[in-house]
């Protein structure tokens, strides 16, 4: 994104994450640590954002957390902030910044998924229904802001080298071993995604191609799709 010239808002609850990624990127980027599954601390930061940069141009929702669990090892509180985040946390963010976006009738929301948003495996139901959900928000807001100048898109990248199964350990052992045949994409290449998709005005980009195969499986041939997660997974 920062080559393409835009000038980047970093939102994060990790400061020093933050600022290191600053320091690297330049006069490109800024940092506004906050907790995004806080709508109060979202409400302090995006009035700091529009009162600095003015709103948004385009709003990118890429939180994601929460260990991969059976139900009956998934802790109440540890669904509440796997819920959160990312799904709360899109809400809130886009919310923040939308009534701007509406007033100046242009702009363009993001929500970055998981494949877990049309495809269910065993051992990971808290996090499967999180994703789901935000399928089901980034649908309605998409049907709510139709003809409003702001558009959505949808992006579901595959498993990506990020340090998210570092921070949620047991979780990747339970990837179903079909998933081995689609390639790990680099952050790199899912902003590139990111970035082509909203230049083309797509609602929805699935990538990398492999995936695409097995996202679109689970929609037309969900049966089928939903035996092969299960056979290959961490099943009972």
């Amino acid at each position: 994104m920062c080559r393409r010239g835009a000038q980047v808002l970093l939102v994060a609850r990790s400061e020093d994450k933050l600022e290191a990624l600053v320091r690297e990127l330049g006069d490109s980027a800024a940092a506004y640590p906050c907790d995004a599954s806080d709508h109060r601390a979202v409400a302090v930061m995006a009035e700091r954002v529009q009162a600095e940069h003015g709103v948004p141009d385009v709003v990118v929702n890429s939180a994601g957390a929460g260990r991969w669990l059976r139900i009956e090892d998934t802790d109440p509180e540890e669904f509440l902030a796997m819920a959160a985040v990312p799904y709360f946390a899109a809400f809130f963010i886009t919310r923040a910044f939308v009534e701007g976006m509406l007033a100046r009738g242009s702009g363009w929301v993001v929500n970055v998924d998981s494949p877990a948003s049309q495809i269910a495996w065993p051992g990971a139901v808290g996090y499967i229904s999180a994703r789901g959900a935000l399928r089901g928000f980034d649908a309605g807001l998409r049907a709510d802001l139709r003809r409003s100048g702001i558009g959505v898109t949808h992006v579901v990248p595959a498993k990506v080298s990020s340090e998210y199964f570092l921070h949620n350990p047991g979780s990747e052992e339970r990837i179903p071993t079909i998933a081995r045949l689609i390639p790990t994409l680099t952050p790199e290449q899912v902003a590139e995604a990111i970035c082509r998709a909203v230049e083309s005005g797509r609602r929805e980009v699935v990538v990398p191609s492999m995936l695409r195969a097995f996202y679109w499986s689970g929609r037309f041939m969900p049966r089928l799709t939903e035996w092969l997660a299960w056979r290959t997974g961490a099943r009972r």
